[in-house]
């Protein structure tokens, strides 16, 4: 297929965590809100006057520093935010909103605080620490409202004048929609049968609109969606089995890339950084404040395995299964960084109810963090594509 005509400029956006948007967002005046968890709600963190960015650490070689500080047994993903962090690759962040959304995450920021990594000589920067809650239920939902007003609105007020009003976040809840208008159209066209999108291509779109500024994406969304629309598949396809990638965090394009190189087309994606339930817009109405209803939405439609309730564990699964049905996956792919607690549990029992309930051909692995040196993995996702493709060739038995 010929070459996207923003997908260089979408890449690029990625290689820095401090890239050109957020450059050109800070230098008109706007502050920019970093944080970690996809439990944080993004429209609260895009009011008018401030912008988002979803921290990562792209190209990430040793992790010395955090380990010495954090161990060698927390998960990979918090050891590279910090190393980055000590570096001095946040020190664009005005603030930094952390939800406890693992013991992991919360060992990173507190080390981030505690060292100054990216408050010195901002005399109004903050690090806030949000609990969340681990049921969804109205209990939930009211721990969820207050957490919300003491660690994101009334700081970010206090702090920089923001306008927290109801009519305020109702205004970066039509922006945030938007955004998620776009990247659930450009998702679509991954349902064909000779798709017009790799899941490469889709993964660098997505991540850019968790990594830069959400209002100055919107021009190339609405145009790279419209040249999908004209854009003609591959005649013969280099796929040769379709898969959905279910799991942990993943902020790295690269690791995408590598599973569709071995013949797998990533159909879908249900994994933190994602597109599902990342993107979801968000729907609101006049009978109650729009706070409560932004955090209701969040906690119900959730995937994250720190929900332990019965409903959500079973929801994980059925979530799974009709993502994979609805975009047509043969099998699924489970994978976690590596020493990712929650999701270690998850995937293990999400890899074997897939398996033997659903009758999902399944792979289950864990991960480094940054793709490098993965030839031992590059080898067991040929083998599960080849096994999938002769499950395929007979029939499905």
């Amino acid at each position: 297929m010929k070459d996207l005509k923003y997908l260089t400029w979408f890449e690029d956006l990625l290689q820095e965590a401090n890239n050109e948007l957020v450059v050109r967002a800070r230098e008109e005046g706007k502050r920019c809100v970093s944080y970690i968890c996809e439990n944080s709600p993004e429209p609260l963190l895009n009011l008018d006057g401030c912008f988002s960015v979803r921290l990562r650490a792209p190209r990430t070689g040793s992790m010395e520093m955090a380990t010495y500080y954090m161990t060698s047994f927390l998960c990979e993903y918090s050891r590279a935010l910090l190393e980055r962090a000590i570096e001095g690759g946040y020190n664009f962040s005005d603030c930094l909103i952390a939800p406890d959304g693992c013991s992991m995450i919360n060992r990173c920021a507190e080390n981030m605080e505690l060292l100054h990594t990216m408050d010195k000589g901002k005399e109004h920067f903050f690090y806030e620490h949000m609990e969340i809650p681990m049921k969804a239920d109205d209990n939930g939902l009211n721990l969820y409202v207050l957490q919300c007003k003491n660690h994101i609105l009334t700081p970010l007020k206090e702090n920089f004048g923001i306008d927290v009003s109801d009519a305020a976040i109702r205004k970066a809840v039509t922006e945030h929609n938007r955004v998620c208008e776009l990247i659930r159209a450009i998702g679509e066209f991954r349902k064909g049968e000779k798709p017009v999108i790799t899941g490469y291509e889709y993964s660098v779109i997505t991540m850019a609109t968790y990594a830069a500024p959400k209002a100055m994406l919107i021009d190339r969304l609405e145009e790279t969606l419209e040249e999908l629309r004209k854009r003609e598949p591959d005649v013969k396809s280099p796929f040769r089995v379709r898969v959905a990638l279910v799991g942990s965090e993943i902020d790295d394009p690269e690791f995408i890339k590598l599973v569709e190189e071995t013949g797998a087309f990533v159909c879908v994606d249900r994994y933190c950084y994602g597109s599902f339930p990342g993107r979801d817009p968000i729907t609101l109405t006049d009978d109650e404040d729009a706070l409560t209803q932004i955090c209701r939405q969040y906690m119900y439609r959730a995937q994250c395995p720190r929900y332990m309730n019965t409903a959500k564990l079973l929801e994980r699964r059925s979530y799974v299964d009709r993502l994979a049905r609805e975009y047509g996956a043969d099998g699924i792919l489970y994978e976690q960084v590596k020493f990712c607690d929650p999701w270690a549990y998850d995937r293990m029992l999400g890899s074997h109810i897939m398996r033997n309930e659903y009758g999902y051909p399944v792979l289950s692995i864990d991960r480094p963090y940054t793709v490098s040196g993965v030839g031992q993995l590059r080898t067991r996702i040929q083998a599960f594509i080849e096994s999938v493709e002769i499950k395929k060739l007979h029939g499905g038995s």
